[in-house]
């Protein structure tokens, strides 16, 4: 079985997501019909993870198997998997992998950056939210620094039919607020993450930042204690969304 660990950035605007559906277009699934393409014959692939409908990535990593006889040079396998996708799809690097690489499986932590506009940007409406009211980025600060660490994020998850028995205690390994001129960027690492865990947690720290929730009270969500908000209705938009790297062990 031949083996093969991709490196890939995309735009998410125009696809339901990162992994395959029946009737609708996805980043994995564009990936296949190049991969498949250039290979002559079915592929197995499986990214790091799931992003959303609308989710970007800077560096989501795949592993594709495949059954081949002939020798693959990564080189050629990557310049015509990237003439064959999409505009917004780009394969960055290709290599060999051992035939038990998996992406997911293997991961040892995933990073995520939500992107935040301080003001209208006419070039990048497609990939941050611009929030119009001022923001206390001190607060934000503090409230983002209480997600690391190892926590229960069960009212930070949405309901996720594809895994329905995943544990909701993360290790967060960093959280953190960034300011970059006009962008106030939230990166968070963590061995893993829960479905819209990290866009929920990023509308939240907003609230925190427009005054309309308090670190005590973002604390207190993490802890399972206090009212029950509707943290659901905070979600932030998948727009500013980026899974900017995943690491596996040396």
């Amino acid at each position: 079985m031949n083996c093969w660990k991709l490196t890939i950035e995309y735009d998410g605007s125009r696809y339901s997501g990162w992994a395959e559906q029946t009737n609708a277009r996805t980043v994995m699934g564009e990936l296949r019909k190049a991969v498949e393409i250039f290979l002559g014959a079915r592929a197995e692939i499986a990214g790091s993870g799931r992003t959303d409908a609308g989710v970007h990535a800077g560096a989501q990593v795949a592993h594709v198997k495949a059954e081949v006889k002939r020798r693959i040079a990564p080189e050629q396998f990557l310049r015509i998997v990237n003439e064959e996708l999409p505009y917004d799809i780009a394969v960055l690097s290709i290599e060999e992998a051992p035939a038990r690489f998996h992406a997911r499986h293997d991961a040892k932590a995933r990073r995520y950056v939500y992107q935040i506009s301080t003001r209208k940007d006419a070039f990048s409406k497609k990939y941050v939210w611009w929030v119009k009211a001022p923001l206390d980025i001190k607060a934000m600060s503090e409230a983002a620094s209480l997600a690391a660490g190892r926590h229960n994020f069960v009212r930070f998850r949405a309901k996720d039919e594809a895994r329905p028995n995943e544990s909701t205690i993360v290790e967060v390994h960093s959280s953190q607020i960034v300011v970059q001129d006009s962008l106030i960027l939230f990166r968070i690492e963590a061995s893993h993450f829960l479905w819209r865990m990290v866009r929920r947690l990023a509308g939240c720290i907003v609230k925190v930042g427009l005054g309309e929730l308090t670190v005590e009270q973002f604390d207190q969500l993490l802890a399972n204690r206090g009212p029950a908000h509707d943290v659901a209705a905070w979600t932030a938009p998948a727009a500013g969304l980026f899974l900017d790297s995943v690491t596996y062990p040396d």
